[in-house]
């Protein structure tokens, strides 16, 4: 075989390899304006469907059985709930007003939900639909994470710039922790051991030690040729070995990769305009980026790290959700 077909052969293999995930999973991504909901076959990355639900759609969540959606349906003032082999509304959560992000407890239940304007936490039986509880938090809360034990539930607060830590059987507030400016999001890495706040005007990353909860370690970010005022880090994931990091930059249309070791930035990713959140393919092969303005999401090889993908949606793409087939 001469040298030509080789690499002929070499790059359909490589094409193959990010083109043919190992399994097929359903991404759902929220249409902020488009009060609506776009399904995406990971496999073909093709548009299965749209569903229209309420007003300005953002955070959205698979349950655990992987039968339901929910999605925060900002300003209806509801979590929405959608069944997702019928693909319809099928129950309403009484969230408080302004939904913005919500996350679950390890087991399952119960969610809990970012009330924007209400500066609360709500705590909610995903079961009865009864609110088990309503947290005071700082202004503006938005992001929210679960530690993996589930014995911890964080809440950013946008303008008064903390991270709150809460204990999930108290529901009492035990830790504040100030982080940059307009923290929106907070996840926690798979080992339970530091949680990561993206901070959208300080343009950087808090990493914050789960246990001690003091600063680890705080990551900013230069983009030749993109001024700073553009870098706003907002989604933030970290794969399950706790070897790389992915944040959204916002305006910056970046997705930067950062090594979670040594919090060494190793590149950024070029991909649609205003880049809001993140979501792995469960086997964590493919990463989907909601991009706001441009009205599309971007599709991001893992292993490769190269962008090979973008695939149009609704208006104004903000949350992505993913569950397995």
């Amino acid at each position: 075989m001469n040298t030509n077909a080789v690499k002929v052969l070499s790059f359909a293999a490589a094409l193959a390899a990010f083109t043919m995930p190992a399994h097929a999973y359903t991404v759902y991504i929220s249409n902020e304006k488009g009060n609506s909901l776009t399904v995406i076959d990971s496999e073909t990355l093709q548009v299965l469907t749209t569903i229209p639900v309420g007003q300005r759609p953002r955070g959205i969540i698979l349950t655990k059985d992987g039968r339901r959606v929910l999605v925060c349906a900002s300003d209806d003032d509801t979590v929405q709930v959608l069944d997702v082999d019928s693909r319809e509304i099928v129950a309403d959560l009484p969230s408080g007003p302004d939904p913005e992000l919500l996350n679950l407890h390890p087991s399952g239940n119960p969610v809990y939900i970012a009330n924007e304007d209400d500066n609360l936490l709500t705590v909610v039986d995903l079961n009865t639909k009864e609110v088990l509880a309503e947290v005071e938090v700082g202004v503006e809360p938005e992001g929210v994470g679960v530690s993996p034990d589930g014995k911890t539930v964080v809440v950013t607060s946008e303008t008064t710039n903390m991270a709150h830590f809460i204990d999930t059987e108290t529901f009492e507030i035990t830790d504040n922790v100030l982080v940059g400016t307009r923290p929106r999001f907070a996840e926690f890495t798979a080992d339970g051991k530091q949680l990561w706040v993206t901070s959208e005007l300080a343009g950087s990353v808090t990493v914050i030690d789960a246990q001690t909860r003091e600063v680890i370690k705080v990551i900013k970010f230069e983009i030749p040729g993109v001024q700073q005022i553009y870098i706003q880090p907002v989604g933030v994931r970290v794969t399950k070995d706790s070897t790389k990091a992915f944040v959204a930059l916002g305006p910056a249309n970046r997705v930067a990769v950062i090594d979670a070791k040594t919090y060494e930035v190793l590149d950024y990713l070029l991909v649609g305009k205003r880049v809001w959140q993140l979501g792995f393919t469960p086997d964590q092969k493919l990463l989907f980026a909601t991009n706001g303005n441009s009205n599309d999401v971007s599709v991001i090889d893992v292993d490769s790290l190269k962008v090979v993908k973008s695939i149009p949606t609704g208006t104004a793409p903000w949350g992505v959700a993913i569950s397995e087939d």
